[in-house]
């Protein structure tokens, strides 16, 4: 997985020192709150090393699961991720053909457009290296992530319940060097 950069982060893969960061992201309700069917807070640092151990895993030329950082200092702001998205159907879901970006980011970042700046730069990489089409899923309450499908160029398609054995709301950006 390449590191992508952009005017202030750094998207790199995750290293075990990053353990902590994600157990204090993704214990918290507030980011949560719009995961999964069931969103639940992550419980125990045990759960942040195998989560790490599993973005470290992906090993895809296009696709990954990126931490985000700060470019002036190396902090952790949040995870940005680009990897086959489960259709619905199956239990437990298997991947579709499509590709999902999706982004976590840690609250004391929030508003700071970091994760619109990500995003952009990471459907950039995933448009550079040939994909036709990426796709993001949102919970019908979560603006400010379906906001920033709309900063990112993506197009809303309205409830979906193609992905995830979830009603979501749908954006499609597609490559604009494919032609439709």
């Amino acid at each position: 997985m390449e590191n992508i950069t952009t005017e202030r982060l750094l998207l790199r893969p995750w290293q075990e020192t990053d353990v902590d960061f994600v157990y204090d992201l993704y214990s918290r309700w507030v980011v949560q709150r719009f995961i999964g069917n069931e969103p639940r807070v992550m419980e125990s640092r045990t759960e942040a090393e195998e989560r790490v151990a599993r973005f470290q895993a992906i090993d895809h030329p296009v696709h990954g699961i990126w931490a985000v950082t700060r470019r002036e200092d190396g902090a952790p702001v949040g995870t940005l991720l680009l990897k086959p998205i489960p259709a619905s159907g199956e239990e437990p879901p298997k991947p579709s053909d499509d590709v999902e970006i999706g982004w976590h980011l840690h609250p004391d970042y929030w508003g700071s457009g970091f994760a619109s700046e990500a995003a952009e730069a990471v459907l950039a990489h995933a448009f550079a290296h040939g994909l036709d089409r990426v796709v993001a899923v949102t919970n019908p309450a979560n603006e400010a992530s379906q906001n920033v499908c709309l900063r990112i160029g993506m197009k809303a398609k309205g409830l979906s319940r193609k992905y995830y054995n979830a009603t979501c709301e749908l954006f499609v950006a597609k490559n604009p060097t494919v032609d439709s």
